[in-house]
């Protein structure tokens, strides 16, 4: 035998395991990287569970389909009803309530509406295909809950271009992630039908006329006026100033990050005005003109601001705004503000047409109530094209309530008193409102509530029985991991999840499970000489 060849076997024999073994220890390092403790992993699942209350606040159990119609946060689902690419072509819209829009369609492409009155959700019914079923009503058919679809709409709801994901006078797309400022609700006297806009979101800019993107298109002049102050003269670039010019423009992007762009010349301050009716609405209902300037209502804001806005001073100006039910993001892309602040009272004073702010108004307390629009102004000359209201919080107080004009503010209930919009109950610790009742009595097992919770429910709910037999194999299983988990306690290592496999797999007895460990012992030497036990235990 060549001496040199069975060295070289006996060092490849010798080195085998101790590779092997590296490995192993490798693998479990990497193991144990990836690992975490019990209190880790609870800890992580209590963040996840806050996180989520936070995102979903309200309970998320119910559709509020068999409610009837509400004032309710509506969501539109553009996955399960795609708008047709031809804005003129017709359209099905749709609309699902705040429950509906997590548990039925979450993994959806949703649009956020906001508030819409008198509305029904619209989830399992004729409007969505029947492979979208509503999963919150019970279904007649089963008696069960869930797998709801073709039942009949609502024949009272209203839709207009939201549902299609298209906002404003400008018809834009909005995508919340992309675009910036704060967008108003108009309060909606008309609707889509009827030549009103159906309580859709306005950009300020679009109110005026100046578009969506008017600061920017005002920068974007700005910098074309300064360049025509240099007569096309190329300027001196030193390193100083060029070094100057990237920090202010590395200043300007973080504050168009951080802030939003101030109201348009002509838009009142938002501290000014609770809601606002839209041209578009105004000129659907125009007897409301003539309340443009009294007490409860700002001085009209011209769509088309041309002369109005040479005869009126900038107004009050809010480089912060804070956002609020009425309010949602643009997609304005500046934040500079550079006009003057003014109240929004003092607009448009030079017009012979406009009234003063105590404009008389007569007290209703006579048996005959003497109708206010007698003592008011008439409207704005019809020349000076349309134009929107900003009403104050006590503009109703200013309404005329006589036989005459009453019957004009009863269709528009919004105008009697505020309205109330609908609010699932509060989820309480993950769990629904209507949740913590059921926590009691056992009648929940599913939806809200954290994992204990949910584990304590689902435990009343078994029959007496196999509540016993189930907690007997909990302490059956407790005490076969006790030396199990006492090992690496004592011995401070982190348990990984091939140990966890492992001592289960060892506990179910798998043959798989068996022959590894076998051959583990040998591969690390196990019973001494080599083997040489191994074959006398045989005894053939």
């Amino acid at each position: 035998m060549d001496p040199s060849v069975t060295q070289s076997s006996v060092a490849d024999s010798a080195d085998a395991p101790v590779s092997r073994s590296k490995a192993r220890t490798e693998s479990i390092s990497q193991k144990s990287d990836d690992s975490q403790t019990a209190a880790d992993f609870i800890r992580d699942q209590m963040q996840l569970e806050a996180d989520a209350l936070e995102a979903l606040p309200y309970s998320i159990e119910h559709c509020t389909k068999p409610l009837g119609p509400l004032r309710q946060s509506v969501f539109a689902c553009l996955t399960c009803n795609p708008p047709p690419a031809n804005p003129s072509d017709p359209y099905n819209a749709a609309g699902v309530c705040y429950a509906c829009s997590v548990q039925c369609h979450g993994e959806h492409t949703l649009v956020e509406i906001f508030t819409k009155r008198n509305f029904t959700c619209d989830c399992g019914t004729t409007r969505f295909p029947a492979s979208s079923p509503c999963n919150l009503r019970l279904n007649p058919e089963t008696n069960t809950k869930g797998g709801v679809h073709s039942e009949e709409p609502s024949p009272n709801n209203k839709y207009n271009q939201n549902f299609r994901n298209r906002f404003c006078g400008c018809e834009c797309d909005y995508d919340p992630f992309q675009q910036k400022g704060t967008m108003f609700q108009c309060l909606g006297l008309g609707t889509h039908e009827t030549g009103g806009c159906g309580e859709d979101w306005w950009h300020p800019g679009c109110v005026v006329g100046l578009g969506p993107k008017w600061f920017e298109n005002m920068a974007t002049d700005k910098v074309k006026a300064e360049a025509k102050d240099t007569n096309g003269s190329l300027p001196t670039i030193t390193e100083d100033a060029e070094t100057a010019e990237q920090n202010n423009n590395q200043g300007a992007e973080e504050a168009e990050d951080d802030n939003d762009p101030p109201p348009p010349p002509g838009f009142p301050a938002e501290e000014e005005f609770e809601s606002f009716l839209c041209y578009k609405c105004v000129e659907a209902h125009p007897w409301i003109k003539r309340y443009a300037g009294t007490p409860g209502f700002l001085a009209p804001v011209f769509l088309k601001q041309g002369d109005a806005a040479e005869e009126s001073a900038p107004v009050a100006t809010n480089g912060d705004l804070n956002g609020s039910s009425k309010k949602r993001k643009a997609e304005d892309d500046e934040a500079d503000s550079q006009t003057s602040k003014r109240p929004k009272s003092e607009v448009d004073t030079t017009e012979p047409a406009e009234p003063p702010l105590s404009a008389p108004t007569e007290p209703s307390t006579d048996p005959t109530p003497t109708c206010k629009l007698i003592t008011l102004p008439p409207p704005p000359q019809p020349s000076r094209g349309p134009f929107s209201l900003f009403l104050t919080p006590d503009f109703r107080t200013n309404l005329c309530h006589c036989p005459s004009c009453f019957p004009l503010l009863t269709p528009h209930p919004q105008l009697l008193e505020e309205e109330e919009t609908y609010e699932p109950p509060v989820s309480s610790a993950g769990g629904g409102g209507d949740d913590h009742a059921s926590q009691h009595d056992g009648s929940s097992t599913n939806g809200g509530g954290s994992l204990y919770d949910r584990g304590e429910s689902a435990l009343r709910n078994v029959d007496r029985v196999r509540a016993i037999e189930g907690v007997m194999a909990y302490q059956h299983l407790k005490d076969k991991l006790m030396p199990f988990f006492q090992q690496f306690a004592e011995s401070k290592q982190v348990i990984s999840a091939e140990d966890v496999k492992g001592y289960f797999a060892k506990l179910r007895g798998d043959e798989e499970a068996i022959r590894e460990a076998g051959e583990r012992v040998e591969r690390e030497g196990g019973g001494g000489g080599g083997g040489d036990g191994r074959q006398e235990e045989s005894g053939y």
